[in-house]
């Protein structure tokens, strides 16, 4: 008998929260940045400069959404991003 992936209503799709241009406020955006991840700030700038970065990785529906409104907050564009569902074909 073969494994089918399937989604039941109850399951939280998890979500990655991606930046997508880090806007004027370099250094607010990194100190969001930091708070979401743990980074050193040196590492949260580097990590907030780069173009289509994934700050957050399968994070839960609502987390993806505070974490995308704070990065807002800060000037930063962010959007959040439903993983691909994994293929399950025999």
């Amino acid at each position: 008998m073969a494994d089918e992936y399937s989604l039941s209503v109850c399951d939280d799709v998890p979500r990655d929260v991606v930046l997508t241009a880090p806007g004027t406020r370099m250094l607010d955006v990194a100190q969001v940045v930091r708070r979401l991840t743990g980074l050193s700030l040196w590492r949260s700038k580097a990590l907030a400069m780069q173009v289509s970065a994934v700050i957050l990785d399968g994070v839960p529906q609502e987390d993806a959404e505070a974490a995308v409104t704070a990065l807002r907050e800060a000037g930063a564009q962010a959007e959040v991003r439903e993983q691909p569902k994994p293929d399950r074909r025999p």
